[in-house]
């Protein structure tokens, strides 16, 4: 080891290349933690341990790593869900630092369970990449639209050459000046799909540049699939999974709460959908970036991708003396396979919803699991817009997100 820590310090050995000079992932990760060790003066035992088999993760999930990042994952439930493809009650992990968030899915979850449970469905499915071609003028690129539209076969087939499991489902184009964009969108079946339709894209737009002659690919992402960027396309067309959840919760429960539907409905009305008009927020909802953001850590999911997945509109209605509750997230970006669904940790969290792997059929559990993320959301938001309406916001987080 000392061998090795001495040629990093000096230069002749670059960090990145220790994976390949040792033949071993796992010993080239703690090389480079204790030359940190020493380099830094500081002391990275946490950090080196983990259940992560490294030579299985680089070149997959990680480069130059060290170690892994340790995040409490808690557990709420049992939430009954009644959808096409999640149906059942499940116990829904979340992987989180920021105390009551837990406690509030599952206080949400009991009341969602208790009224009867949460009825949920993917009503769009699509992964979308949009290359952006360059033309000469205006009229080359409508010109350039139609032929697209004439040649859709072809250029399917060119895409679809790339992927036993992707099917291009739609072309969208959109013309600004002398600039295209074509949103291909892909049915992808259990894996989230972003890689899959890149390279797909990636041989569609080869096929055209050969046989259109005047389109030049400027970028094979052009920022309006969109990617990791809140938007107003992906809020309208979708991205992933477009999923809404919903429940009826019983007029006893909510008098037991001590709080009436029309008081959780005017908060929802005023904060959520007023109070985000006002902020043009592409989310109006309380906080369904909470718990996608702590299901996508403990699934394995592409966090970042948060971003898209936690826009959405949480609606209310009083009924009866009971509340109608819904949510719905056009852009949920989830996955059971590929990505870090692999990694140990997150592939037993999944294995906890039964949605581990492909499905059968191919897609079923990526659908699946889109619903228990949906239930989920409608649970966590329920609660918090209930204890807003019982003025107990504060007194939660004090009681459970500070330490003492």
């Amino acid at each position: 080891m000392e061998e090795v820590i001495e040629a990093l310090d000096s230069g002749r050995l670059k960090l990145h290349e220790l994976d390949k000079a040792l033949g071993d992932s796992n010993r080239a990760a703690e090389y480079r933690r204790r030359f940190l060790e020493r380099k830094l003066g500081v002391r990275l035992e946490a950090i080196g341990s983990t259940a992560i088999d490294f030579n299985k993760a680089v070149g997959r999930n990680i480069e130059n790593p060290i170690g892994a990042a340790q995040i409490p994952i808690g557990v709420a439930g049992p939430l009954l869900v009644e959808g096409r493809y999640a149906r059942g009650a499940f116990y829904i992990p979340l992987a989180t630092t920021e105390g009551a968030l837990v406690a509030s899915v599952n206080r949400g979850a009991k009341i969602v369970t208790e009224s009867g449970g949460a009825r949920a469905a993917v009503v769009k499915d699509g992964m979308a990449r949009a290359p952006l071609f360059k033309l000469p003028s205006l009229a080359d690129a409508v010109d350039f639209v139609e032929w697209v539209g004439a040649h859709r076969e072809e250029i399917r087939r060119a895409a679809e050459s790339t992927t036993r499991h992707g099917r291009l489902k739609d072309v969208q184009p959109f013309i600004v000046g002398n600039n295209v964009w074509l949103r291909f969108v892909f049915e992808t079946g259990d894996a989230m799909g972003m890689n899959m339709a890149t390279i797909a894209s990636e041989a569609a737009a080869r096929y055209i540049e050969e046989n259109y002659p005047r389109a030049e690919l400027v970028a094979l992402s052009g920022n309006m699939c969109v990617d990791k960027k809140p938007n107003a396309v992906n809020f309208l067309m979708g991205r992933g999974k477009t999923v809404v959840a919903e429940a009826t919760i019983r007029g006893d429960v909510l008098s037991r709460l001590g709080v009436t539907a029309e008081a959780v409905h005017e908060v929802n009305v005023r904060k959520n959908l007023l109070g985000s008009a006002l902020a043009h927020s592409y989310g109006f909802n309380a906080h369904f970036a909470n718990i996608i953001t702590a299901i996508f850590i403990a699934t394995g999911q592409d966090v970042a991708q948060v971003v898209e997945s936690s826009m959405g509109i949480t609606w209310t209605e009083p009924r009866d003396g009971g509340l109608y509750i819904s949510v719905t997230l056009p852009s949920l970006e989830v996955g059971t396979v590929g990505g870090g669904t692999g990694l140990p940790t997150q592939r037993e969290a999944l294995s906890m919803l039964g949605v581990a792997g492909p499905g059968d059929p191919p897609g079923a559990n990526a659908l699946k699991f889109a619903e228990i993320v949906a239930a989920a959301v409608l649970a966590g938001e329920l609660n918090l817009i209930l204890a807003l309406a019982r003025n107990e916001l504060a007194r939660a987080h004090q009681a459970l997100g500070r330490s003492r």
